[in-house]
Order: structure tokens, then C-alpha cells, then sequence
């Protein structure tokens, strides 16, 4: 039996990529309400349906020192019922219109969305109108989201990646209110319905939100239908909270969460960054993916593909509304852990200080290039990027100049990001294992200080 053999074309044979394909926009208008909400409608007309997110500017943030997860619990328990319709009404109405239904609270928005097919868009739209206007939060309902919580609670307090974050954002933020992650079972136990009917009244709003609409309609119905349904919506906007800065660290630390029995350790480190509306963000998210963003990024060709410490390394650029921060993270074996923070800061320090290569650049510029295009190729994309120019505040040309603005960086600017961004000196080291394996590698980095599962620092 012969043996069959196979050829790889060389590399040169590989026909060069073709030429950008312009994106079609869809056709957009904005519109502000008497009663202060700003209504983004994009018009798509490629598939029968519609996608409508309606965005408050509050979020964990605003009661992370006092009630820390009232947001997010708030958000879960709107769905449950309103003034008019039980929880079991709302999940009849969505099978009805053929429709799905979310909620969600982050650091700084809370958010009701909903999507389904176009020609129930007025019912879809009612529906979050009354979820934003008449939520009645169920006691029964509300009993059963928080035990779920408890659940979720005792489940996070054993996976190191959650720890790892948790434990990162308190570092880097000290007593700004991004520090604070997730409430403690303590805390959820305290929740009382009326604490959620009252952050509800306060910060959902119209003043103070955003509602956004793509799909298959005619722009000018579609703002009297939400001059109908949403225009007799009235409550006042909330005061704003001064946030204290966050702090600024010298020197690397070492921040170790000991989890006993673990054969793998999850590592994080990270500095403080930037946000959006920063003019270096353009280079910050191509140097980014040149060092670790990307799955042909160095960092991942060096500790994965060279040295088989990870599976899946990478870094990544997180935007809040009032501060940014960069990460570094891996989950590596226990004997590996020295060794592999080891090479993330040579990784760090070469980029800052050599320039990269041309095909490094192209790369990365064809990469975000591509991932955006791919981004805005649905509705649901679409309205994700229209969200982030007008909660962000961005240029209103933001999305359509962004291919064109990463395509025009050059090797000084991705070297120029590096320096001001990747704080390697300064970077915080988080280390979620098992302390008796990994404590004496972590301590090759800097002071090492020790914390519990729950977050308490251990003596």
C-alpha cells in the first residue's frame, strides 16, 4: 500500500488579501424626546425583524459603596412582572410575538432589551416601555431571584477567574467604585424589595437614557411610534456621584488568593489605562493586539505555542466610562507560574521598547479591521457599536472613519502606546492558586500579600 503524500503550498503562493469591502451603513437617525431620552433608529431592512436595547447611564457603580449588586439584582427582578402583567404574562406575550427579552446591570448602564420579528415591533417596544415605567418587583419573584443569587455567589467564590478579577479591579481601584465587583452573601441576604423599587425610580429614567433601534422599518414611523409609546414617560434625572481617584501604585505587587488542592493557577496582571474617548485608543487597541489581543499575538506564540505553559493566554483593553485598565492573564500549571509571569513581562518590556515588525503591523491592522467588519455584519452588531458612540459619547463619525483610523497607525505609534500604557514597572500581580505550590514563585515578583476566597486578607 502506498503511502500518500501531501505538499503545502509555500508560503509565497499564498494570494495576497483582496481589498477592503465597504461597509454598508445603515441608514440613521437621532432624535431626542421632550422628556430628555435619546433615541438612536438605524434602519435595516435585510431580515424581517427589530432589536431594541433601552440603556440607563446607572449602573453597580452608582451604589457599589452602599448597596454593592443592587443594580444587577434590580435589572433581574424587572422582568418579573409590572402594574399590568405577571411574570407568566410577559413570557406568554414574548412567545406570542416570537420574541426574546433581557436584562442586564454592568459598572456603569443598566439595560432592557428586546428583539423579534418586525412586524410585532410596536408590541416589542410597548413591552420595554412598561418593564422600564412599571416594574412591580413580585415578592415572591423577588425571593427566588435572590436565592438563584446566593447560588451563583457560591459558585463564583471557587472559580479563580472570577476571583482573579475581583481581586484585580479592588487592587487597581482602590475606593473608586469599579473596585467592587459583587456583593457578598452577607449583602444579597440584606436586599429588601424596596431598596430595588427605589434605585428602579431613581435611575430609570428617561433623562438620563438611551434607547437604540435597528431593524427592518421606515425611520419616520418609527419615531412616532416611540414618540407614543415612550414620549408620556416623566421622572427626573438623577444627581451625579463624585467618584474619589483611583489610586496610583509604585512598583510591582504581588496579590495572591490562596485556593488549596488547585492543580492550575490562574494569573492576572494589570495597570490602570484609558477610556474610549481618549485620543491614543486607537493605538492602545493595536499595540494590544500585537502583544497579546490576538490569537497570533506574541504573547500567545511564546508561552503557548513555544513553551505549552496555557492553552489560551491573551491581554485585552477594558473601557469603563470614567477610567479604563489593561489586563494580562493566564491559567497556567502550578509548577509554571514564575516562569510564565517571567515571560509576559519580557513580552511587556519588548514591546516598549523595540519597534515591531511591518508584518506584525499589517497583521494586527487587518485583524481589528476584519473583527470590526465582521462586528457590524448583523443588527444585533450594529446596535452594540451604536450604543458605544452614544453612551461613550464618541464622534459621531466613529464607526465610519474606524477602519480608516487603524489602517493609518504606524510602528512609532503602536511603540508609543506601549510606553504610556503597559505599565510594567507598576504592574499589580494577581495569583489565584494554591498557596503552598505557587507562594514562593509569586514572591519573585514583589511583596506578596495573601487573601481567602472571600476576599479577606489573611494574617
Amino acid at each position: 500500500m502506498t503511502t500518500p503524500t501531501w505538499s503545502v503550498p509555500h508560503r509565497a503562493s499564498v494570494p495576497a488579501l483582496g481589498p477592503e469591502r465597504p461597509v454598508a451603513w445603515p441608514k440613521r437617525k437621532v432624535h431626542t424626546l421632550a422628556n430628555g431620552l435619546q433615541v438612536v433608529l438605524a434602519e435595516s431592512r435585510t431580515f424581517p425583524k427589530i432589536a431594541a436595547h433601552l440603556y440607563f447611564r446607572s449602573g453597580n457603580a452608582v451604589v457599589a459603596h452602599s448597596s454593592p449588586g443592587l443594580a444587577e439584582m434590580t435589572a433581574i427582578a424587572v422582568r418579573t412582572g409590572t402594574s399590568s402583567r405577571s411574570n407568566r404574562q410577559i413570557e406568554e406575550d414574548l412567545r406570542r410575538m416570537g420574541a426574546g427579552l433581557g436584562t442586564h446591570s454592568g459598572a456603569d448602564v443598566s439595560s432592557i432589551s428586546a428583539s423579534g420579528l418586525a412586524e410585532f415591533s410596536s408590541g416589542i417596544l410597548e413591552l420595554i416601555a412598561d418593564l422600564a415605567r412599571n416594574a412591580s418587583f413580585p415578592e415572591d419573584e423577588f425571593e427566588r431571584e435572590r436565592r438563584q443569587k446566593f447560588e451563583e455567589l457560591k459558585i463564583e467564590r471557587t472559580t479563580p477567574g472570577f476571583l482573579a478579577s475581583e481581586r484585580l479591579r479592588r487592587v487597581l481601584f482602590g475606593a473608586h467604585p469599579y473596585a467592587i465587583v459583587a456583593p457578598t452573601a452577607e449583602q444579597v441576604a440584606g436586599f429588601t424589595r424596596d431598596q430595588l423599587a427605589d434605585f428602579y425610580h431613581h435611575h430609570y429614567v428617561p433623562a438620563d437614557s438611551l434607547l437604540v433601534i435597528v431593524g427592518d422599518f421606515a425611520i419616520d414611523e418609527m419615531v412616532g411610534e416611540v414618540e407614543r409609546i415612550f414620549g408620556g414617560w416623566m421622572a427626573q434625572r438623577p444627581a451625579p456621584l463624585p467618584s474619589p481617584a483611583p489610586p496610583s501604585p509604585s512598583g510591582r505587587r504581588v496579590h495572591l488568593v490562596d485556593l488549596p488542592g488547585t492543580v492550575q493557577t490562574q494569573v492576572l496582571c494589570g495597570n490602570l489605562a484609558i477610556t474610549r474617548r481618549d485620543p491614543d485608543w486607537y493605538r492602545l487597541l493595536l499595540a494590544n493586539s500585537i502583544f497579546g489581543g490576538a490569537f497570533h499575538s506574541r504573547l500567545v506564540l511564546n508561552i503557548r505555542e513555544q513553551k505549552g505553559y496555557t492553552y489560551s493566554p491573551g491581554s485585552g483593553v477594558n473601557a469603563f466610562r470614567q477610567q479604563g485598565y489593561f489586563t494580562v492573564r493566564a491559567a497556567v500549571r502550578n509548577e509554571v507560574v514564575a516562569a510564565t509571569l517571567t515571560e509576559i513581562f519580557y513580552e511587556m518590556d519588548r514591546i516598549r521598547a523595540l519597534p515591531v515588525t511591518q508584518e506584525e503591523l499589517d497583521s494586527a491592522r487587518n485583524y481589528l479591521s476584519g473583527v470590526f467588519s465582521l462586528g457590524v455584519a448583523t443588527q444585533d452588531g450594529v446596535l452594540g457599536q451604536l450604543a458605544t458612540v452614544y453612551l461613550d459619547q464618541l464622534p459621531e463619525n466613529y464607526l465610519e472613519t474606524y477602519r480608516e483610523r487603524i489602517r493609518a497607525l504606524t510602528g512609532d505609534d503602536v511603540l508609543a502606546a506601549a510606553r504610556r500604557h503597559f505599565d510594567s514597572a507598576n504592574s499589580q500581580i494577581v495569583v489565584v492558586g494554591d498557596r503552598q505550590k505557587v507562594g514562593a514563585q509569586a514572591a519573585l515578583f514583589g511583596p506578596v500579600t495573601e487573601y481567602n476566597a472571600q476576599g479577606s486578607v489573611v494574617s
